[in-house]
């Protein structure tokens, strides 16, 4: 299955390595196809820069742990999401064929989406469980 986890997810791994969304983000890129783009990658080291700047440098770590694809998040207009700066990162899991995204973005987690499929950590979690 090709699985994107979104900015807050990796984030959370970053500063918490023992939560929920960390221990997601290894199942996924272990057991399954992890799809990055590079909106998200951008978004992280922003965000960190900002709010963590001495983690900068675990990024790059975080990041050499994890196997994944990296795609481009296309600017295409279109209007599937509430926050128009997520629509990239959308863009990029549809043109991705992503199965699921995995999110705990309140305008990721209203999409009603037949494929990509959108879920909390805890939803995925509760999912694999009985993989």
């Amino acid at each position: 299955m090709r699985v994107r986890a979104e900015t807050n997810i990796l984030i959370s791994a970053l500063l918490f390595p023992a939560s929920l969304p960390a221990k997601v983000l290894l199942h996924i890129a272990s057991c399954h196809d992890l799809v990055l783009c590079d909106h998200i990658v951008a978004e992280l080291r922003d965000v960190v820069a900002r709010k963590r700047p001495d983690l900068l440098g675990d990024i790059d770590v975080l990041l050499a742990q994890l196997s994944y694809e990296m795609v481009i998040a296309p600017q295409v207009p279109g209007k599937l999401i509430q926050d128009p700066k997520d629509q990239p990162i959308l863009n990029a899991a549809i043109m991705a064929d992503v199965d699921v995204i995995v999110s705990g973005d309140k305008h990721f987690l209203k999409l009603d989406l037949d494929r990509p499929q959108t879920m909390s950590p805890a939803h995925f979690w509760n999912l694999e469980q009985g993989c």
